[in-house]
């Protein structure tokens, strides 16, 4: 049923972009419809979810998360700093992913994020970790939920019907 708006047991479908708000760059997108059950019933952001709220097919919105708000908290103590020369060459460059293990076993891949004055730092947070961004998106279809939807919290076909012809 076309027109159908965005509220409490609808099976919905978008797409996103994320832009860091310092700079205005893209940092993460989603060109493939993303399906959830709206209310509550899912793992969406719920800023985004409340913005959503009355919303239907076409409308596009952009809900800014301040750094308080963002998904990713900044945790210091993931960040590291050592002499250059500990580290093996293939990592000294900005950007380098360096997987490592603590004590219990837990993998983290960190970044490498500075290289000065002979030494190198990595960081093990999310790169939008404590960064205000703005999630940009597009409603691309809105129908209503079965119960089997409702209660998984997403719905059954990965991309809008009218999106597999």
């Amino acid at each position: 049923m076309p027109g159908q708006k965005i509220s409490k047991g609808k099976a919905v479908h978008f797409t996103y972009f994320i832009t860091i708000d310092a700079d205005d760059s893209v940092v993460e997108q989603s060109d493939i419809p993303i399906g959830y059950v709206h209310g509550g019933y899912s793992e969406l952001i719920d800023k985004v979810e409340v913005a959503l709220e009355g919303h239907s097919e076409g409308d596009q919105i952009s809900v800014p998360l301040s750094r308080e708000e963002s998904l990713w908290a900044y945790d210091s103590s993931l960040t590291f700093t050592d002499d250059i020369d500990n580290v093996p060459e293939q990592f000294r460059r900005i950007g380098a992913q360096v997987e490592m293990t603590n004590e219990s076993g837990e993998t983290r891949t960190f970044l490498v994020t500075g290289i000065k004055d002979g030494k190198l730092t990595v960081d093990g947070n999310h790169p939008l970790a404590g960064k205000a961004i703005t999630f940009h998106v597009t409603v691309k279809t809105v129908r209503d939920a079965t119960a089997g939807e409702i209660s998984k919290g997403r719905p059954d076909d990965d991309l809008p019907r009218s999106m597999l012809h």
